[in-house]
């Protein structure tokens, strides 16, 4: 796996999955856990599936 996310969408990321993982608490839902876990190793990983199927790199090389 290779990096393709730089700083600033790792923060991005890490922000909404801690709001992910709020809302799934708060509403009990396993998928919205599933979802904030995913996008937690997204952001730990500075990986995204969807930006390197499309070719896209923010990462600093």
């Amino acid at each position: 796996m290779k990096k393709n996310i730089g700083t600033s969408g790792r923060l991005l990321r890490l922000a909404g999955a801690i709001a992910l993982l709020g809302y799934a608490y708060w509403q009990g839902s396993w998928i919205a856990f599933g979802a904030s876990l995913f996008v937690f190793f997204e952001a730990a990983m500075s990986w995204c599936v969807v930006r390197q199927l499309l070719g896209k790199n923010s990462c600093p090389k």
